[in-house]
This record gives C-alpha cells, sequence and structure tokens, in this order.
C-alpha cells in the first residue's frame, strides 16, 4: 500500500455504497466568465491548482473493512464538455483514474466532482482558486498580489472533520433526533427513461427574491422551501394527505466546527410538512423556518454529528468485513431516501477578491439525484437555483418557478435527457 493514504469519512461511505446509473452522486460547480475559456491557459491553471491543493489528487481504494483514499501523481486533463453535468466518476463504467473532471464551454469552467471526495463548500474552495489562477495567467501581471486569503495548512484542508471533533462524551442524543422518520410523500409520475436526469439554471434577481422573503421575515432557505413543498403538494392525490412533504437541507458543518477541510463536512435537517389544504403561504413560511431554525440549534446539529460518528466508531461496525458492510450501507441509504420528498441545498452567496469581478459573470451548481435536487447560489445579485430531476413530467418546477415570479428573470435548460 502507498505510504500516503488516509480513511474515507462516514459520509463518502454512503456515497460510495449507495452510488448507482442514474444518481453517480457527483456535483458540479461553474464559473461564467465574461469572455470565452482559453483551454491552454486553462491546462496551465488546472497544473498550478493541484499542486497548491493537492487534496483532490487522490483514487479510491478497496480495503478489506473499509474502502480508503490513495494519494496519486495521475495528470488531471482539461478537456471541453460533451456530456451531461455530473456524470459518473468512480465505479465500473468509469475509466479514469482521478475522482473529477474539468470541463469548459464557451465562458463556462466546469469542476465536476465525485461525491466522496469532497461536498459543495469544498468543490467550490477548488473552483474559486482554478479561476483566480486562469485570471492570473490570461491577464498577466493584473492580479499577481490578489489570494483567496485562504491561509489553511494541506493538514486542515485534509482533514476527517467527523473524526476530528467526535465526542463520544456528549450526553444522551435528544429524543427529536432518535425519534423514527416517516415515509415521505414521493412526486408522482414516472421517471426519465435511461437513467436520465433533467438539469435547469435558472438566473433571478437575488435583491428581488430577498425583499420577498423578507417581508415575511423568514429566511431565503425557508422562503423558497415552502413555496417548493407547496408546488409539490399540487400533485398530491387525496389518499396520500396523510403522508409529510418532506424537505431535506444540507448543513455545512464549518458553520459549527472550526473546520477548514475541503472533504466532506455536513449533515442533513429535515422539515416536514402534512397538508390539509388550508396551508396559506405565509403561515407555512413561518412553520418552515421556525421548524429550520429549531433543527438548526448549536446542541442538536453537534450531537447529531456525534450520533452517526459513533455508529462507525463502534468496534463491531469496524471489525465486519466491507463485502457485507456494503450491502447494509446501501440498504439504510435506500430506507432514508424514502423519508425525503426533496433536497434543498443553499450554499449561499459565493465571493470573489473585488478585482476580479469585471470578468466573472456568476456561478453555478447541480448535484445529482434519484428525485429532485435544488442548489441555490448567489455571486452579486445573480442568484441561481440548479434544478436536477429524475421525472419525466415538469409539473413542479413549472408551479416553483412560477410562485417565485420566474418571468421576470432570466431561465433556461442547461440540458434534458442527456442519456449517460
Amino acid at each position: 500500500m502507498n505510504e500516503n493514504w488516509y480513511r474515507l469519512d462516514n459520509v463518502a461511505k454512503v456515497f460510495l455504497a449507495a452510488h448507482n446509473k442514474r444518481n453517480p452522486r457527483s456535483i458540479r460547480v461553474s464559473c461564467i466568465l465574461t469572455e470565452p475559456v482559453d483551454e491552454a491557459i486553462l491546462k496551465q491553471a488546472l497544473e498550478l491548482t493541484v499542486k497548491q491543493r493537492p487534496q483532490f489528487q487522490v483514487r479510491i481504494r478497496r480495503g478489506f473493512f473499509w474502502h480508503y483514499l490513495e494519494q496519486t501523481d495521475a495528470t488531471p486533463e482539461v478537456s471541453k464538455e460533451e456530456s451531461a453535468p455530473c456524470p459518473s466518476l468512480y465505479g465500473g463504467a468509469y475509466k479514469g483514474v482521478l475522482h473529477y473532471l474539468v470541463t469548459y464551454y464557451r465562458d463556462r469552467i466546469n469542476v465536476d466532482m465525485f461525491h466522496a471526495i469532497s461536498d459543495g463548500n469544498g468543490a467550490f474552495l477548488f473552483l474559486k482558486l482554478l479561476v483566480l489562477n486562469y485570471l492570473k495567467l490570461k491577464h498577466s501581471g493584473r492580479f499577481d498580489e490578489v489570494s483567496l486569503g485562504d491561509t489553511a495548512s494541506s493538514d486542515d484542508r485534509e482533514q476527517n472533520s467527523y473524526d476530528h471533533f467526535y465526542d463520544d462524551s456528549s450526553g444522551p442524543i435528544p429524543h427529536t433526533i432518535l425519534n423514527k422518520k416517516k415515509k415521505a410523500f414521493r412526486i408522482p409520475g414516472r421517471m426519465l427513461p435511461y437513467n436520465q436526469l433533467r438539469y435547469y439554471e435558472v438566473h433571478m434577481e437575488a435583491a428581488g427574491l430577498l425583499k420577498q422573503a423578507r417581508e415575511l421575515k423568514v429566511s431565503l432557505t425557508s422562503y423558497i422551501g415552502a413555496q417548493l413543498m407547496l408546488a409539490i403538494s399540487s400533485d398530491m392525490p387525496i389518499r396520500h394527505r396523510k403522508d409529510p412533504v418532506t424537505i431535506s437541507i444540507p448543513v455545512n458543518l464549518r458553520n459549527y466546527f472550526p473546520s477548514e477541510t475541503m472533504r466532506n463536512f455536513f449533515n442533513n435537517v429535515d422539515v416536514s410538512h402534512i397538508f390539509d389544504g388550508t396551508e396559506t403561504l405565509e403561515a407555512l413560511c413561518r412553520e418552515f423556518d421556525l421548524q429550520l431554525k429549531s433543527s438548526l440549534r448549536p446542541e442538536l446539529i453537534k450531537k447529531q454529528m456525534n450520533r452517526y460518528q459513533s455508529i462507525e466508531s463502534f468496534f463491531l461496525t469496524r471489525m465486519v468485513p466491507l463485502f457485507i458492510k456494503q450491502p447494509v450501507v446501501r440498504l439504510f441509504s435506500w430506507m432514508e431516501n424514502r423519508t425525503v420528498t426533496a433536497v434543498l441545498s443553499n450554499l449561499g452567496h459565493i465571493t470573489m477578491p473585488e478585482n476580479t469581478g469585471q470578468y466573472i459573470t456568476g456561478f453555478t451548481d447541480f448535484c445529482s439525484t434519484d428525485n429532485l435536487f435544488i442548489t441555490v447560489t448567489s455571486y452579486g445579485n445573480d442568484l441561481v437555483l440548479g434544478i436536477t430531476s429524475a421525472y419525466s413530467g415538469t409539473g413542479t418546477i413549472r408551479r416553483l418557478l412560477s410562485s417565485l415570479n420566474i418571468e421576470d428573470s432570466n431561465m433556461y435548460m442547461y440540458a434534458t435527457e442527456v442519456i449517460r
């Protein structure tokens, strides 16, 4: 075994067990420039970036008890985008060595990444450095003194923060976390054939959407989440009215722990509502906001993380061979997915050094999914919804966009029904 290896985090192990043809557990982050991308310069920028941030120069290897990450000297490539976002970057069908891919199309730089090696925040950190290096090379002398202000050490960026911040003396888990989750309402309709996914990229004015949320005295995540719930409820048959509509929301644990890791470090919290037909947008927004804020209390977030980490740290769990663990983890992942109607991930406001703003239009992101996954990203006044859907019908998406007054915004379908 190569001496330069380290263990996967517990979330990565789930992605390894649960990835499939429709949902290869990939994420895409992109930067849109004001000018066409120069492929040769992008290649130079990528070579420089991986020297500064070698954390993603790894390959996933299979051990007897767990998979692990091993550093590799494989050279990353740059190519013109020719396929759908979020391609498969691991498994039998994948012929590459590295588990990320850099592509470009016109004025857009894309980084696709297997979710087992990083989350959306880590991927954006990599993309931002790649873009800055590209601009330094493209506009020689203009940005020599510009940096992202990242002072983290290599060890900090490679840290398995789940394990590092695990506290087995934190006391009993609150009853609310231990409660068994209910099976959630699933959006009805046929799935797209051939394991296809639809991708929609929707650009809106951030100021206008924030104004609507503030008028209702709720967060932007709660406002969009409540609107999404209402859009989903319109497709709900009467016999399923007793089933909760559950929106899963990834939480960046770096906001709760002093971590600068570029690997996975997030948990999910759920917001649920059982519809009775009397709901108003204002009431649902406030209920959503109240549930979300309650779930985001630091003591609950920390105990939730400790709970999941304690399962991995249990002696008997560690001693079970991988060929037995994998099917069990896959089963639990499938059961967990049945308790979620859709996922809403707000990665927040993306910033870059002020001097670079004249060359950057915005940032976007997508995540592969088994059902419906919506990301929210903003840069300046450009707020982007990255919508990924496995469904052939588009009713829920159309109702959501209509409720957000999307007719006053710029929307286009990035890709649709592309066979992987």
